[in-house]
């Protein structure tokens, strides 16, 4: 791991933009794990409110998002991919843009192969862990698997 990563960073390794990154840095990182930060709960123009409410479920986009900044770190950014499910989720808040303070959003890779990936994540906020659970990744092109 070196120092953070900031937002430039992440927008010019990611395919999510402007306002649909919802990252801000990259904290640290290693070839199975990345935390990051995100404020972007907070913004009225997050994208993924509705009725002006953020849900704690857009936190599995905070996670997918951080596993694609992971892939790119370890050279998988030629090979894309979509989130494919979801398991064992459990959340502990009724909305995330209530929240203060930042985000932090940790993804740990549990497995993986040419066709998908798995990891753990969790969101964290105000000291507590506000959603966590498994997701798999499916990748679109084929390309090996990143140590």
């Amino acid at each position: 791991m070196t120092s953070p990563l900031d937002r430039d960073w992440i927008l010019a390794h990611i395919p999510h933009q402007g306002a649909m990154c919802l990252n801000d840095q990259v904290d640290a990182w290693d070839g199975d794990k990345l935390c990051c930060t995100a404020w972007s709960h907070a913004s009225p123009e997050n994208p993924l409110r509705i009725d002006g409410r953020l849900s704690p479920l857009a936190g599995i986009e905070y996670a997918a998002q951080a596993v694609a900044i992971h892939g790119a770190l370890h050279g998988a950014g030629s090979s894309p991919g979509m989130l494919g499910s979801v398991r064992g989720l459990t959340s502990d808040c009724g909305r995330l843009d209530t929240l203060e303070g930042p985000l932090r959003v940790e993804v740990t890779r549990l497995g993986g192969d040419t066709r998908a990936l798995l990891y753990a994540f969790d969101v964290q906020g105000e000291g507590r862990c506000l959603l966590s659970g498994r997701l798999t990744i499916v990748l679109t092109a084929s390309a090996e698997p990143s140590a």
